[in-house]
């Protein structure tokens, strides 16, 4: 018997025929170079890829209009290697951006996103997940803006010089004073601060200092899933003052929290032994998450912040395990389907889709364009500011 179709997910899809689905990050750069190496060319993503969450024919198949890549390298990296790292990561975004203009298009402004939205092809964007790859240099930093990164997330796992991470012990109060001249610097270029993984003191620090809107690129809710790298709702208090965006994570562990309680008791089976622990985990399944678990946390996220505040950010590519209903790309309209199911209006899901994520790059342009008619780029040094370390 054929299964009918349902109507909410149709009704999403009919939606971004006119309004595009950005999604806030896509490890698609490293899960490339893990299955390619240096060749990441040789994957051709216009045909399927069972080993990916990502191609093309799920991509259209998910209605992806825009999508921030993420340039990711692993955090304990020396700040040189890192650097390395995130060149070599950047020219592979590159890469399949230009290997495919039919489907892609490099987009670095609201507009562009939305001319290559108007030409039917995914507006790709950068991202950059870890101040490390900055190596402490502003100068490096305008680099990687000239690259076409758009976002750079302050931390990621590890807390860095200048910035304390949500999972690693705290050594700067939140953000030192070069710290806060990075966030003053990427005003001044147009480059959205993310707080995804960095500590709520650096979340709180980020939004004193900063002028232009933030985003969280793949955070899910506090209160509903207890993980670290989960934002507090003191903090989601302050993001309609700031008018920025926090975009709602898919992975499993951030989502759950059945499934957080389940990991912690492997780590505590291990007991610092991560081969223990995973034979415990493939023992004991853990609870099976799910895509209304997604929901739900976007629901609290709009019921603390705003519905204006509030986005989408699956880190397809980049963890496991994904809910049940949402294993890859091609999933995004059944998610809004949900959206609509638990009544939320057309215009609200056009926001949580795409349009909030298009007013907050509109909104750090705005600041951009005034501060870089106030003050030159800056020449600080994280010598200067924070001492010999």
């Amino acid at each position: 018997m054929e299964t009918r179709a349902d109507p909410f997910e149709a009704r999403a899809r009919e939606l971004l025929r006119g309004a595009p689905l950005i999604d806030g990050h896509n490890d698609l750069a490293y899960a490339l170079r893990t299955q390619a190496g240096s060749r990441a060319s040789t994957v051709d993503l216009r045909r399927p890829q069972p080993g990916l969450d990502t191609d093309i024919p799920r991509l259209r198949a998910g209605a992806v209009g825009g999508q921030f890549w993420s340039v990711w390298v692993p955090a304990d990296l020396a700040e040189p290697d890192a650097v390395i790292g995130a060149l070599e990561q950047m020219d592979v975004v590159h890469g399949f951006i230009e290997r495919y203009p039919d489907t892609f298009a490099l987009a670095t402004t609201a507009d562009e996103v939305e001319a290559a939205f108007g030409s039917g092809r995914i507006a790709s964007l950068l991202g950059l997940e870890g101040g490390s790859m900055i190596g402490s240099s502003l100068p490096l930093l305008r680099n990687a803006y000239a690259r076409g990164v758009r976002y750079m997330t302050l931390t990621h796992w590890l807390t860095t010089r200048w910035a304390d991470a949500a999972t690693d012990p705290p050594r700067h109060d939140g953000l030192t004073p070069f710290g806060r001249e990075v966030v003053r610097e990427m005003n001044r270029l147009g480059m959205l601060v993310d707080l995804s993984h960095v500590s709520p003191a650096t979340m709180a620090a980020a939004l004193d200092v900063s002028e232009a809107p933030v985003v969280f690129s793949h955070s899910g809710a506090l209160a509903v899933c207890d993980h670290p790298r989960n934002v507090p709702d003191e903090i989601l208090r302050r993001m309609p003052a700031n008018g920025g965006v926090v975009m709602a994570v898919f992975l499993g562990g951030f989502v759950s929290q059945a499934l957080r309680d389940h990991f912690l008791g492997a780590r505590d089976v291990g007991d610092g032994d991560v081969a223990a622990g995973r034979r415990w985990m493939a023992e004991h399944p853990g609870p099976t998450v799910t895509l209304a678990q997604v929901a739900d946390h976007i629901d609290h996220l709009r019921d603390v912040a705003g519905i204006d505040h509030v986005g989408i950010g699956s880190d397809f590519d980049g963890g496991e395990p994904l809910p049940d209903g949402l294993t890859d790309v091609s999933r995004f309209p059944a998610l809004l389907g949900e959206l609509l199911r638990r009544g939320y209006s057309d215009d609200d899901v056009r926001k949580v889709a795409g349009g909030n994520v298009l007013r907050t790059l509109r909104g750090a342009e705005a600041v951009a364009r005034r501060l870089q008619a106030e003050r030159p780029p800056s020449e600080a040094t994280i010598e200067e500011l924070d001492g010999p370390g």
